[in-house]
């Protein structure tokens, strides 16, 4: 990751600052923005394929909910903002956003049914710093994708293998739950999604 401007920088500034079209991703991590990488080759597909499912399961379901295609959460505290790989917006809760209309920007977890992120090098972000960030948020619930097993031995266990964390908001905390090969995934958002890890990693494969 690049450090693109000196910090710091509040959200707003961000938000004004961010090119309209780059070959880059950009986030806001506490005032300081970073340049990252915009998911390619496996990362990209293991997303979009993940994106479809989840999708299908929602319409099939009939729920409110729906995935954009980009979209900017601003952290709790205002110092951060995060593009994450996939995320499943309520519908009827957008109402009480005040910059969704005019830059795709969330700032109330109740409007956030599920985020994703697909762990990349960068691995501490997704398990230290978003999971912070998303659980003050109150953002119900969490996937952890690590499909390349690049995560710490005590996220994901010695020795290191691709790990699927689901974490789910219980009493304002999250809970994890690990799935691996074989296992079948349990969504608390979509109790009738019917995908296996297995699945998921084939994307990347």
């Amino acid at each position: 990751m690049i450090q693109a401007l000196q910090p710091p920088i509040t959200f707003d500034e961000f938000i004004e600052w961010l090119p309209e079209t780059a070959e880059c991703r950009y986030e806001l991590h506490h005032g300081v923005i970073i340049e990252m990488p915009k998911p390619r080759g496996k990362h990209s597909k293991l997303s979009g394929d993940l994106a479809y499912n989840l999708g299908t399961a929602i319409r099939q379901a009939s729920l409110p909910y729906f995935i954009p295609k980009e979209c900017i959460v601003r952290s709790l505290d205002g110092t951060s903002g995060y593009e994450p790989d996939v995320i499943v917006l309520d519908e009827p809760a957008l109402i009480d956003e005040p910059d969704w209309e005019s830059g795709s920007i969330i700032t109330l977890g109740k409007s956030i049914k599920m985020i994703i992120e697909v762990v990349s090098s960068n691995w501490r972000d997704d398990y230290l710093i978003k999971l912070g960030e998303y659980e003050a948020l109150g953002i119900q619930e969490y996937w952890i994708v690590d499909y390349a097993a690049l995560g710490g031995r005590r996220f994901i266990g010695n020795p290191k293998q691709p790990t699927l964390t689901v974490c789910q908001l219980v009493e304002g905390e999250y809970e994890l739950q690990q799935f691996r090969a074989g296992d079948r995934l349990i969504s608390p958002t979509l109790p009738n999604l019917t995908l296996r890890v297995d699945q998921v990693f084939a994307a990347a494969q």
